[in-house]
């Protein structure tokens, strides 16, 4: 426990106040130290730092407990089980005080490693499915082109042809196709469209 007498107030400035801390306590409001090596952070509000500037007894209260993180860091990492892997100290504007660890039941990473295997061998069996639709499309393609080139062939052996024609007078319309169909020549003609 601290003493009254060792806890100075008075401050004029929240960063004076702060540097005076940090001075005693080097881990508070210096972003992530090391305690037990654990990632450790402890973060003091600014707001009640103002507060415990000419509050003596708001001051002593901080101070007994940023005093004390470093056993209480060490009970963590001593009584949790697994590994911690984070901890993290944080006083807020009133005064009140949250602790959150973070910590792992595989510490040689022997579960990481297996889900990582199990994840790639999903991946790997997710684009072996994805390779055979495409594969399966693409011969279905093939096979559709096969089949439109052997009736476009067969087309041509046979000399068929399609005409067709628009307009609003059938008899003249009639006309103009046994007109273009006498002018055919060349059997590899398929299709035209002729519009009146």
């Amino acid at each position: 426990m601290t003493k009254t007498e060792q806890i100075k107030t008075g401050y004029s400035n929240v960063n004076d106040y702060s540097k005076y801390l940090q001075g005693k306590y080097h881990y508070v409001n210096t972003g992530t130290t090391s305690m037990q090596g654990v990632p450790t952070t402890v973060s003091v509000s600014s707001a009640f730092l103002q507060k415990c500037m000419n509050d003596p007894e708001k001051a002593k209260y901080l101070e007994e407990n940023l005093a004390a993180i470093p056993d209480c860091a060490k009970s963590a990492v001593n009584g949790c089980l697994g590994t911690l892997t984070n901890l993290s100290y944080k006083v807020d504007e009133n005064g009140n005080i949250s602790v959150a660890i973070s910590g792992t039941n595989d510490p040689d990473g022997k579960i990481a490693k297996e889900n990582a295997e199990r994840k790639v061998k999903e991946n790997r069996e997710k684009e072996e499915k994805v390779k055979e639709k495409r594969a399966a499309k693409k011969a279905e393609e093939e096979k559709a082109a096969k089949q439109r080139a052997e009736k476009s062939a067969e087309r041509k052996e046979t000399g068929d042809y399609t005409l067709s024609i628009t307009g609003n007078d059938v008899k003249s319309m009639t006309q103009s196709l046994v007109a273009e169909s006498v002018s055919i020549s060349a059997p590899d003609r398929s299709s035209f469209d002729i519009k009146a």
